[in-house]
């Protein structure tokens, strides 16, 4: 059994570790212009699907490399954070509905607000801060009362978790990890496939965005699961993942960890404030984001034009915080992190936030045209 003095160098391993990871996904992200909500509009737009082959190829490669990890038996996909027994459909659509619409209206997701603060913008820094403060209100507060006394009652609840490899696994009797890395390949291969079929996709900067967003989730969920775990705690003498909020595998999300994140700048004093994976991927992606801008010349202050550019960033932010956390997720908690699992939530939210910002898109071109 491990010492306590042990375990505090390994939490605070892999809370570098996860630093280190986010500040990598920041500079990517900044150098290749990766954006969920940029894919969609460049589609709408002008038909372009660059983009959204990007953001398909991180999925897929998430997606195998999370069914290789729980393969090899080098994580326990049982006990990640998207593994609950519990199908929430209504909170995916709803939650999911209302972030799309929020992402669109505040220039971008939570991990594209930090991108761009990084990189001078002050709108997302006011974006981070709202966001965060209502995600909170969702995950304590009062719209956290709301959340559980409507959409959270509406699940459906499986035997085991509700994802496609414990489905395939109990439907056919074969072993977890086959079954795990078989569904991760019948779906997985098949976006890779897509997005590289792209005529004149196979460039370095797509290829870096898909391949470089897609391993770092994998490499989170191989730090997390793997180098994190630790069989017997000394205190509790359990099984624990640690550094995780959850107690449970994590990989990168950004809703719940922003308002963590002013949790923790504002209790900093407190002794029971622990800094989280969540917080440190937070932080990375600021950083990274900031080196690159600087190290390329791109770093620029940015502020709001008008009023009205003011409101929709507000209106944006809290629709994401609140939608977020009813998503249990956001483009990379559900889109990216849960899609690799094959969580049945996590394709309800991914569809539901589509869908919100097309919404959000196909309005604002309508006010545009008729303001002409």
């Amino acid at each position: 059994m491990p010492t306590t003095q042990e375990i505090d160098g390994l939490a605070r391993g892999v809370l570098w570790g996860a630093f280190a990871l986010s500040v990598l996904l920041g500079a990517v992200m900044h150098r290749t212009r990766y954006c969920t909500m940029g894919a969609i509009a460049d589609v709408l737009a002008a038909g372009d699907a660059t983009r959204l082959r990007q953001w398909v190829l991180a999925a897929g490669v998430a997606i195998v490399g999370f069914g290789v990890l729980a393969w090899g038996g080098w994580v326990r996909p049982a006990d990640s954070l998207y593994a609950t027994a519990a199908w929430a459909w209504l909170s995916a659509l709803v939650g999911g509905l209302l972030f799309g619409v929020g992402m669109v209206l505040s220039s971008g997701c939570g991990a594209r607000t930090l991108v761009r603060m990084g990189a001078g913008s002050l709108k997302s820094l006011v974006v981070f801060l709202v966001m965060g403060l209502a995600a909170y209100a969702t995950l304590r507060g009062i719209t956290a009362v709301a959340r559980n006394a409507t959409v959270d009652k509406a699940a459906i609840t499986f035997d085991g978790p509700a994802t496609l490899g414990y489905l395939v696994a109990s439907a056919g009797g074969w072993p977890l990890g086959a079954s795990m890395l078989g569904a991760a390949l019948l779906v997985g291969v098949p976006l890779v496939a897509w997005a590289l079929a792209g005529r004149g996709f196979i460039t370095g900067t797509n290829l870096l965005a898909g391949l470089g967003v897609g391993g770092v989730i994998v490499a989170m969920w191989w730090l997390s699961g793997h180098v994190g775990y630790v069989a017997e705690h000394p205190e509790t003498l359990e099984a624990a993942y640690l550094a995780t909020r959850s107690g449970r595998m994590e990989a990168v999300t950004f809703t719940g960890p922003l308002a963590h994140s002013i949790d923790w700048l504002i209790f900093f004093s407190d002794r029971g404030q622990r800094l989280s994976l969540g917080v440190a991927s937070v932080a990375g992606v600021v950083v990274g984001a900031t080196l690159h801008a600087l190290a390329t010349r791109q770093f620029r202050w940015e502020g709001f034009r008008t009023t009205e550019d003011l409101a929709n960033h507000l209106v944006g932010a809290v629709l994401m915080g609140v939608g977020g956390v009813t998503a249990l997720g956001c483009t990379f908690g559900q889109g990216l992190s849960g899609l690799s699992n094959l969580s049945l939530t996590s394709f309800t939210a991914v569809a539901a936030i589509a869908a919100g910002a097309v919404l959000a898109l196909k309005y604002q071109s309508w006010r545009l045209d008729r303001s002409s």
